[in-house]
């Protein structure tokens, strides 16, 4: 049985001695973001009025104002800490996004400032009623990691004796907590009144929402524990750490040793196959998102470990993925999960007109978006230029646009142009990014940050296999949640109508036949990219041993440099 106490809340206390401080640095604060905001709107208005010698000026004119912009925000959001650095992490993870913001909030992810230990005691004594030396022995003082809500520490538990990793919340986060989120609230509706296409009060209701629930450390037990049994019946690779115990503010988990899953020398000293890896993080994903309906939606790689497989480890390779930081999921209805598989699958067929007109179809259902809106969403989804024909009006800008996401070639140089220069060449793409951000629910743009987490992980462990190896994986899981979804309405029919019903049986073994050929094509794509794969990464072996002998095989095999 798990022990779990309810600790404190998120609540401001206002002490007698203290409100004329608790206003100064609410004010103070609040200037901060909102100096910062309005700031970079008047910049963005005067760019967008200028008139420019050539296309590459006006380029540079924009790159310059995304940055300007990116690192005012940024410096009041270090300077206020606490939630406004979750709130530039949010903004770090929206794909559509142009890249000088996301690039210049990642660095979010490692600005935050540990807690002193003095406080951690307290609070830890707070919340648990004992001293943090009654319940562990050799507690680390050093934090192994520092989020902007919490940070964690190591210590052998003593009642299990085991080494734990012991989570504890920022304790000045209870002070301050629900006057940032009024701060984030007003200056972002000030923008709002007077710069409505930069309108961003979304996000504010979003933090609002889930704020609460990530700051519950009960609540990220409980989702542990529930991933935990969504896979415990699936062959897979992922591992969820053992939660010991929960309160509020207070989290111990068992302790997991190993390294980033992009980590090419720990994948290469413990012999973990990388093309691998990529593989089976897009299938544990795609399981969460089109099967489980029930996903992570916090993905980065520093929520993200992989280990050398344990003895009696249920993972089909020699290593598992552990996935930490439990604190934020979002379920999927079954109808919106169903559509988002079909749309996906439409953007897997050859362009045509009834395929172009289904994606657009299914971008409507799925994220709330008109045509005029298809292409920057259909670029988030995929992480490319758009499709041929989604651009109704589209040049000719130095590449070949690929009719689906099987004809894909890997990114050109003129393609990455294409896509940095888009909210330049066309008229009104920036208003439209903002539009789509405010059009898209919040579930499907966090599906794009797992969608954006798998492609950079496959990019970043250079892996031999195609460019679309992964998206071979995600359509495998679409076409089975389809099959899924028609053999329950059919199955209910019949059920109603009788098992004699002709129609209803020959439906039913018509979609069946359709998932079975749908899937062996996908299987067989999926065996000839792997083949490749393999002579790819013996080419890289037979390079190696020329160059450096057999060590230099090893490492040109992992990806390593043998320069």
């Amino acid at each position: 049985m798990l022990p779990i106490r309810v600790g404190t809340t998120c609540v401001i206390t206002y002490h007698n001695s203290q409100p004329a401080r608790h206003s100064v640095l609410a004010a103070l604060r609040c200037s901060r973001v909102a100096g910062a905001a309005i700031a970079s709107a008047v910049d963005y208005k005067l760019i967008m009025l200028k008139d420019y010698e050539s296309p590459a000026a006006e380029v540079d004119a924009y790159s310059a104002c995304h940055t300007r912009s990116a690192h005012r925000v940024l410096k009041a959001l270090l300077a206020n800490g606490g939630i406004f650095i979750k709130l530039g992490q949010h903004m770090a993870s929206l794909v559509v996004l142009p890249i000088e913001w996301t690039m210049t909030m990642k660095v979010l992810q490692d600005k935050c400032e540990p807690t002193r230990h003095e406080d951690l005691e307290m609070l830890f004594l707070k919340d648990m009623g004992y001293p943090i030396e009654e319940m562990f022995d050799d507690f680390d003082p050093m934090p192994i990691g520092v989020a902007s809500l919490a940070q964690v520490h190591t210590g052998y538990h003593k009642q299990s004796r085991k080494r734990v990793a012991i989570k504890l919340q920022h304790p000045h986060l209870a002070e301050f907590c629900d006057i940032d989120m009024e701060m984030v609230d007003v200056t972002l509706g000030w923008i709002k009144y007077w710069f409505p296409e930069f309108e961003f009060s979304w996000l504010a209701d979003e933090m609002r929402t889930n704020l609460p629930k990530e700051m519950d450390f009960i609540h990220e037990a409980d989702n542990a524990i529930r991933t935990a049994k969504e896979f415990a019946n699936i062959r897979n690779s992922l591992y969820i750490p053992e939660v010991v115990l929960a309160t509020k503010r207070v989290l111990i988990m068992e302790y997991i040793q190993g390294s980033r899953p992009d980590d090419l020398i720990y994948l290469a000293e413990h012999q973990i196959d990388r093309n691998k890896v990529a593989i089976e993080l897009s299938r544990i994903f795609s399981q969460m998102v089109f099967i489980n309906g029930w996903f992570h939606a916090d993905p980065h790689p520093g929520n993200l470990l992989i280990r050398s497989a344990p003895q009696g480890s249920k993972s089909p390779h020699n290593f598992e993925i552990v996935l930490l930081d439990h604190g934020l999921y979002f379920d999927i209805d079954p109808e919106l999960r169903v559509n988002y598989a079909k749309l996906w699958l439409s953007l897997m067929e050859p362009a045509s007109p009834s395929t172009i007109s289904d994606r657009k179809k299914y971008a409507q259902l799925v994220g709330n978006i008109g045509h005029e809106l298809y292409p920057v969403f259909e670029a988030a989804i995929t992480g490319r230029v758009a499709l041929e024909g989604s651009w109704d009006d589209a040049d000719d800008e130095g590449f070949r646009r690929a009719t689906s996401l099987i004809d894909m070639v890997p990114q050109s140089e003129a393609e990455k142009n294409a896509i940095r220069n888009a909210v330049m060449k066309r008229e009104g793409v920036l208003l439209s990014v903002f539009d789509v951000l405010r059009r898209v629910p919040r579930r499907v743009l966090m599906v794009l940050k797992l969608n954006d987490l798998t492609r950079s992980l496959d990019h970043a462990l250079m892996t031999t296999h195609s460019n679309i190896r992964i998206f071979i994986v995600n359509a495998k899981y679409c076409v089975y949640a389809v099959w899924l979804d028609n053999r329950k309405r059919l199955i209910e029919s019949i059920q109603d109508q009788g098992i004699l019903s002709f129609h209803l049986l020959s439906d039913y073994f018509l979609c069946w036949w359709r998932y079975e050929n749908a899937y062996i094509k996908l299987s067989l794509i999926e065996a000839f990219m792997d083949l490749d794969a393999s002579r790819n990464k013996y080419r890289a072996w037979l390079r190696g041993l020329w160059l450096k002998g057999f060590e230099g095989a090893h490492n040109a095999a992992s990806g390593l440099s043998i320069e």
